[in-house]
């Protein structure tokens, strides 16, 4: 995000392309919230009616899926990992033109029926790829007229940037669906067609020869079919209450790895990810941000920046590759979603749990933000007694200025809405809820309570 309004290069999202000072945090095993303040939020509630999340997380959904070379492995943590592979493929980097031999294995998870016939679906993923590995990820459809999508690429990802550069794809389509980055979409929703089910299939890549084999833990998709509205209904107040997370100024990285997406000032989705990964207790060690000029503050910072970075969409703003980046840290997972109201936010926030949220806005639209923009990631932290919502802000002058608390009904039309007027006073999208939701691999009772109550298990 940057502080003038700029273009999105999303074309259906509008996307999070731009852009330890507040406390300890909390541990990832406890279900205790330090510092709130007693509140009203239900986590019993259901979940919003336009929105379908659903995830492959056990053994028993490990082994229910269609595997060749790939086994489900059980523990702590069950995933799939490659056991004898199924072949070998070419693969030609298309960022640096290198080609490369791979052993690869597949799972292909059955058919999702989708409770949400939906208009957009977003994948995201959890896994481990050591050195020598990575994975990518596809979803092929059926649309409501019975009719099946091609296999769509939704991301070729590894944790590191050695063996190939994590990418997007751009130009895939069928003439009524195409992908934007990270979302399937809907080319004309007006038409009636929505996507009823689909399948995921991941293909698990090695080098020949080794042993070594990516573990994929957690594997799901958000669908959605949010109406298009410019405004939302409001929400009543329901929780005072605030979290202690750390706050970190991406402004501060200006002109630092001009390589990842211009340097700091775009830098909104992974500044926002590193808070809330140390919120949970996740920490990089010495050797890993050895990387990093010394003079630097806040090292950890410019390491998610060039984690979580596209080659393709030449952006750190690719949704499920912030939430794959969160979980590489141990003991925590990630998640793409849509929350349907304020409500949503103050059960997470109830629970523990913070959020990052994606908006855009004019100047105007926001009170006190000082900046408009056309996509930007912002960390929920909690509410006023008023029911305002107070957000760590990466877009701030330095990591004491991040804490921002916003006007309830303003805030939470930006968030909510899908269509917006740009400051050329065209019509534009809005994100109409998009969140990243990171929280422990175990969480307990309550957190599982507050998670099953937006959509997500």
């Amino acid at each position: 995000m940057s502080r003038a309004e700029q273009p999105s290069r999303r074309t259906v999202l509008t996307a999070a392309v731009a852009a330890a000072v507040a406390g300890s945090a909390i541990p990832a095993t406890a279900d205790a919230t330090p510092g709130a303040v007693a509140g009203r939020a239900d986590p019993g509630r259901a979940p919003a009616g336009q929105v379908d999340y659903h995830a492959w997380t056990t053994f028993r959904d490990w082994r229910r899926g269609t595997a060749r070379g790939a086994r489900p492995v059980a523990g702590a943590r069950p995933g799939v990992v490659i056991g004898a592979p199924a072949g070998t493929t070419e693969y030609t980097d298309p960022h640096t033109g290198k080609a490369a031999t791979w052993e690869y294995a597949t799972w292909t998870s059955p058919v999702h029926r989708l409770a949400v016939p939906s208009t957009e679906v977003i994948a995201s993923w959890n896994a481990h790829t050591p050195s020598g590995t990575w994975l990518q990820v596809e979803l092929k459809g059926t649309y409501s007229d019975g009719t099946d999508t091609p296999w769509y690429v939704m991301g070729r990802w590894a944790a590191g940037d050695q063996d190939i550069k994590r990418t997007s794809v751009d130009g895939q389509s069928d003439g009524r669906s195409s992908v934007w980055t990270d979302t399937f979409a809907v080319d004309d929703a007006s038409t009636g067609l929505r996507l009823a089910s689909y399948r995921l299939r991941l293909t698990l890549h090695r080098r020949p020869g080794t042993r070594a084999t990516p573990t994929v833990w957690r594997l799901g998709a958000m669908g959605s079919d949010v109406p298009d509205r410019f405004t939302v209904p409001a929400s009543a107040p329901g929780l005072a209450q605030e979290l202690r997370v750390p706050r970190y100024s991406q402004e501060i990285h200006k002109g630092q790895y001009p390589e990842y997406d211009n340097g700091g000032e775009a830098w909104c989705s992974p500044t926002s990810s590193q808070m809330i990964i140390e919120y949970w207790g996740g920490r990089l060690t010495e050797e890993q941000l050895a990387w990093v000029d010394p003079s630097y503050a806040d090292p950890q910072v410019c390491h998610a920046a060039r984690y979580t970075y596209d080659h393709q969409y030449s952006g750190c703003g690719n949704w499920p590759f912030n939430a794959a980046y969160a979980a590489t840290f141990e003991g925590l997972q990630g998640v793409v979603t849509r929350l349907g109201s304020l409500t949503d936010l103050e059960t997470l926030i109830a629970a523990g749990i913070p959020v990052i949220t994606s908006q855009s806005f004019l100047e105007e639209e926001l009170t006190g933000a000082g900046y408009g923009t056309s996509g930007h990631l912002m960390t929920v932290i909690g509410f006023t007694a008023d029911g305002d919502v107070i957000a760590n802000d990466p877009a701030s002058d330095d990591n004491e200025s991040v804490r921002r608390v916003y006007k309830r009904r303003e805030w939470e039309n930006i968030w909510l809405r899908t269509k917006r007027y740009n400051a050329s006073g065209k019509v534009a999208s809005g994100t109409g809820g998009v969140c990243y939701l990171y929280f422990p691999a175990r969480p307990g009772p309550r957190r599982r309570k507050a998670l099953a109550a937006v959509g997500v298990r």
